[in-house]
């Protein structure tokens, strides 16, 4: 019996660098190039979108194969001569001409986020009124919920947050009443007001049987186990800002501020900056021995994660300078501390009180999560934007050029999750630690900082990056079938359904990542790649933001790259509004109103 060892199934992402009659060479960004054979059983099929019909193309593929074409292909791999032979089952075409890539449409992520928003309003309330009693945390694949009825905080806000950019987006009521009734409801079941104090703090959750609820003020979770850790505070925040950006409640602003007075007065390093990632629940102290190894400890979700989850947001919303110094400390602490490149091409990820590393905790030990690395580089980027230093920009560039050989898939596409900082003796590689799988939020960190350094760079090999992570994304985690995105990948594409990742509701996915990758992307795709105009929703209150200025850029970008060109307020034009500063002058009214502001690359014409 002949052996089929050498035989197996494969991806590639690449581009067609050469045609025969058989079928056509590719070349990955690992510098390989592969013989790619068709037949009659080759399968061809046209990137699509969610809640779009599968679009055949197997008719038509050997006119659409041409050099330079960016394609997708799954195939069995046979060995031949000193090479190998790929027979093409599947190929993915990114879009209709040469150049063209489906996902650099003006509408392609609105359109995404629109399907997400509606999956997840379905998936939680039906069809009927919004009522966040029903709300789940454990949605299955189809969304579907559980039995499961602890409610947790941070995934309320991260479902809130994902409604109220969708609303941004689309316009569309639903979606921003999803939002404010998630936003009360967190406000009435999971917050505490210390009026003495002058500050507020979140609950991990609620437990909830029948009209009985159960308050849970620590973390159920192992590593924060009875503690009160950072980002669960932090991430409470990331739903209601977003909320506030639309629609200036100052409530949400109010409960935001008290939020930052509990981490200026509890979790702050006055002695050695930065921000402690644990108190104790009962002395409020980073220092308590009860913190075990969580005692006096610092991490990127302490220090960094403030920035992207709600304080860009609340600053693009306020204009206050005091958020505007937060950031500036955080990322001159990032740039600071973090970066060791003389040992490892990966940032250190957690310390001790006074900077020392921190090498040893928990699940960490030495190891580096590659979405964190990626989320660096996009931040620094947001913020050079602000508070430009050459530092960030270096530090931002440094990382988007050395991270793809040491992060990425460089035959298959995509992101990896979490590898070794250092290789072992001999080994040219930094080891994955514990898989090869590929999670979606990662991939939305790759998208945007990749997407942002192309925007503000011009750099070409930066662009095809962004592409590249953009269609291994939108090739495979998207669920064509159920709804929504897939948590995590194989290495090849093909969804993981185990265990928790086949949830589409969890303690890590509510919205959150996918929704901020749908509205960043059309930003920064739009405006700085494409350079076309862009249409977002507000529906503010009467007595909404200070003196009635509401604050309408969508993100933090390049001074000057773009301008306010056109106001519509119930549908009517208005011209109260500053152009440079991208700020509208509300008028005085008892109702709300809902505003259209539309912004183009600066030098664009509005265009209707």
């Amino acid at each position: 019996m002949q052996s089929r060892d050498g035989i197996y199934t494969e991806t590639f992402g690449g581009r067609i660098t050469g045609i025969a009659d058989g079928g056509f060479e590719l070349a990955t960004p690992d510098g390989a190039r592969h013989q790619i054979e068709i037949s009659e059983l080759t399968s061809a099929e046209f990137l699509r979108n969610l809640g779009e019909p599968y679009l055949d193309a197997s008719r038509h593929l050997r006119e659409m194969l041409q050099t330079g074409r960016q394609v997708i292909v799954h195939g069995v791999v046979y060995p031949r001569g000193t090479g190998q032979l790929v027979d093409a089952k599947r190929i993915v075409l990114l879009g209709r001409g040469v150049d063209d890539v489906a996902f650099e449409q003006p509408d392609w992520w609105v359109r995404q986020l629109d399907r997400l928003a509606a999956f997840y309003r379905r998936a939680q309330f039906g069809s009927g009124p919004i009522d966040y009693r029903d709300y789940r945390t454990v949605l299955r694949l189809g969304g579907e919920k559980t039995g499961s009825h602890v409610q947790e905080t941070d995934t309320i806000s991260r479902l809130v947050y994902g409604m109220a950019s969708a609303y941004q987006l689309t316009g569309k009521d639903d979606y921003l009443d999803v939002a404010e009734r998630g936003v009360e409801y967190l406000r009435r079941h999971m917050r505490f007001v210390d009026q003495e104090e002058g500050i507020v703090y979140w609950y991990h959750g609620i437990s909830v049987n029948g009209e009985h609820e159960t308050k849970l003020f620590t973390s159920e979770f192992g590593d924060d186990y009875d503690a009160v850790p950072m980002y669960e505070q932090i991430y409470a925040l990331t739903g209601p800002v977003q909320t506030y950006r639309v629609t200036g409640d100052p409530r949400i602003l109010d409960d935001t501020e008290r939020t930052l007075a509990l981490f200026e007065r509890y979790y702050r390093d006055r002695e050695h900056g930065g921000y402690f990632s644990h108190i104790d629940p009962i002395l409020l102290s980073p220092q308590h021995v009860s913190l075990g190894p969580n005692r006096a400890r610092k991490n990127w979700n302490s220090i960094g994660d403030h920035a992207p989850a709600y304080l860009i947001n609340l600053f693009l919303a306020t204009g206050d300078p005091r958020h505007a110094e937060m950031l500036e400390r955080t990322f001159d602490t990032i740039v600071e501390y973090f970066p060791e490149y003389a040992v490892s091409p990966f940032v250190q990820e957690r310390f001790q009180a006074d900077w020392s590393h921190d090498v040893t905790h928990g699940w960490q030990q030495n190891r580096a999560v590659v979405g964190h690395n990626l989320k660096i580089a996009w931040n620094l980027l947001r913020m050079q934007s602000l508070r430009p230093k050459e530092r960030y920009r270096e530090l931002a560039e440094y990382i988007g050029r050395t991270l793809p050989a040491v992060g990425s898939d460089r035959r298959r596409g995509g992101w990896y999750d979490t590898v070794e900082r250092l290789k072992r003796p001999g080994e040219p590689w930094h080891r994955l630690v514990w898989h090869d799988r590929k999670a979606w939020w990662q991939q939305e960190q790759a998208i945007l900082a990749y997407l942002l350094l192309a925007g503000t760079t011009g750099d070409a090999d930066f662009l095809a990056e962004a592409r590249q992570a953009a269609a291994f994304y939108n090739t495979f985690f998207l669920d064509h079938d159920e709804g929504g995105v897939y948590f995590n990948v194989l290495a090849n594409g093909f969804p993981y359904l185990l265990g928790t990742e086949r949830l589409k509701g969890s303690h890590s996915m509510s919205m959150y990542h996918s929704a901020e990758l749908c509205y960043l992307a059309t930003v920064y795709t739009t405006l700085l790649v494409r350079k076309l105009p862009l249409n977002l929703w507000f529906k503010p209150y009467p007595d909404a933001f200070q003196n009635g200025i509401m604050r309408v850029q969508p993100d933090l970008l390049p001074p000057g790259s773009v301008r306010l060109v056109d106001v519509e307020i119930d549908g009517y034009p208005y011209d109260k509004f500053d152009p440079v500063d991208l700020t509208i002058e509300l008028p005085a009214s008892s109702q709300r109103r809902t505003v259209r502001a539309r912004v183009a690359p600066a030098g664009a014409g509005g265009g209707a």
